[in-house]
């Protein structure tokens, strides 16, 4: 039997002390159900959070623990993106068009490079350092088309060891030739990324047809008997973004009776699965995606950038429909979460309804761990979850210190960084208790 001695046991914890503040539970009201430290200790041991609590009153029950001072800093669990593709890295903030010329004119293009390997390993390396330096430690991303794209980005993620969900893009049809795959292929790749990446770490496999216009029946009932196969792999796509698209869809599945029963009819609509963007919605739609337990990701800069329209959040949320915030990189316009709360913000208040900050950081942590299921995993702070959080600096500069300088509540912190915060108010962001990113600053 091996015997740990006490000094092994101090080595193996990490104490951090900062301002913390987390969801600790499932929330039907975030604007209140938080915990906020104002001078907080978290303890992480290997790559799991120990403990959390005051700092005063806990720190003499740890002897010879290491502590690295974040006093004054935030301290956040790290933030979850649901909704977001890789390969549109390199084209963030490619000029205008609307959903259908832009896949079009600059997304197929661009993704067409990644049937180079290396290619999507620098990519890969470029995408997953945007995310940690702007605090996200977990993500749900769409690959190319290409299976060797897709492992590229997951032993990207491994080495890091990430909680990633990704996968592989489907389609079969109206597309490039140059990017099609089959309905036989689609499935076949898939499987084996899955039997390669699901389970393997913290890694999590997505079966992902891009939406319905790139994939044919045939390719649909392919990837829904995968999903009856694996039910614990996620499944993403596409839903009812664009008013041109809608009608699309309707044209090329006239027995299907709303967009959302084309994924239905092959069983891709259950617990796991994410739509991203769901604007326009018919009632029949917004039933089924709360009866099967499926997700609606929020992507409010890439909405408002392609002038797709404004999402209706109090009516998702009146129907008990997980939803969780996303950037969609490359037709959203920034790698932020806390920009992107900011751009939800004004969406809702366009809606008239308004988004309460601590709303708002609830569904890209815990409120998006728990419509994904992995809330014993990540999304918050408690005892025995991953060691996954960010470190944020409210006054990063000039204005933000003046901002920030006589307010201190949660409330108004989240929200001035949600309309102020770019990638310089990351301090470190940590995956697994070990630093992936640290601001370039000479006092860490």
């Amino acid at each position: 039997m091996q015997i740990t001695s006490p000094i092994l046991e101090a080595e193996m914890r990490q104490g951090y002390r900062a301002q913390i503040l987390h969801f600790p539970q499932a929330s039907a009201s975030p604007k209140s159900d938080y915990v906020f430290l104002i001078d907080g200790l978290l303890v992480t041991r290997n790559d799991k959070i120990e403990f959390i609590g005051d700092y005063k009153s806990n720190i003499n029950q740890y002897d010879n623990l290491k502590i690295v001072d974040y006093s004054g800093k935030l301290l956040l669990p790290g933030f979850i993106d649901s909704h977001m593709h890789f390969p549109q890295t390199e084209m963030l903030a490619s000029f205008g068009e609307q959903l259908l010329d832009w896949l079009t004119d600059y997304t197929f293009p661009v993704e067409n490079k990644f049937a180079d390997k290396d290619y999507a390993s620098a990519i890969a390396e470029v995408f997953l350092r945007q995310l940690y330096r702007h605090g996200t430690t977990s993500a749900m991303v769409y690959s190319s088309v290409h299976k060797t794209a897709t492992d590229a980005l997951f032993t990207a993620a491994q080495r890091q060891n990430m909680l990633l969900m990704a996968g592989k893009v489907c389609m079969d049809r109206n597309c490039p030739t140059w990017l099609q795959d089959t309905a036989q292929t689609a499935q076949q790749d898939s499987a084996d990324l899955i039997n390669t990446w699901h389970g393997k770490d913290r890694l999590h496999y997505v079966i992902t047809p891009r939406f319905a216009p790139t994939s044919t029946e045939a390719q649909l009932a392919a990837l829904g008997e995968l999903a009856k196969q694996y039910p614990s792999v996620f499944i993403q796509t596409h839903l009812s973004e664009n008013h041109n698209e809608i009608a699309w869809v309707k044209s090329l599945y006239p027995n299907r009776k709303h967009y959302l029963d084309v994924y239905d009819h092959y069983g891709l609509v259950r617990k796991g699965a994410v739509f991203g963007h769901g604007i326009h919605l018919e009632q029949d739609e917004w039933q089924c995606l709360a009866d099967k337990g499926a997700s609606i990701a929020f992507c409010p800069t890439s909405n408002l950038f392609l002038g797709s329209g404004l999402f209706d959040l109090a009516k998702a949320e009146q129907h008990h429909i997980p939803v969780l915030l996303a950037t969609d990189v490359g037709g959203g316009t920034s790698f932020s979460m806390l920009r992107t709360l900011g751009e939800a913000y004004k969406i809702c208040q366009l809606k008239g309804n308004q988004l309460d900050p601590m709303h708002g950081l609830y569904l890209m942590t815990q409120g998006a761990a728990l419509g994904l299921g992995l809330e014993h995993h990540i999304g918050n702070l408690n005892p025995g979850t991953d060691a996954d959080f960010v470190i944020l600096d409210p006054m990063f500069d000039e204005l933000s210190s003046l901002r920030f300088a006589h307010h201190h509540t949660p409330q108004d912190l989240i929200f001035g960084l949600s309309m102020l915060a770019d990638d310089r108010a990351t301090v470190a962001t940590y995956i697994a208790g070990k630093p992936v990113y640290q601001a370039p600053r000479g006092d860490l």
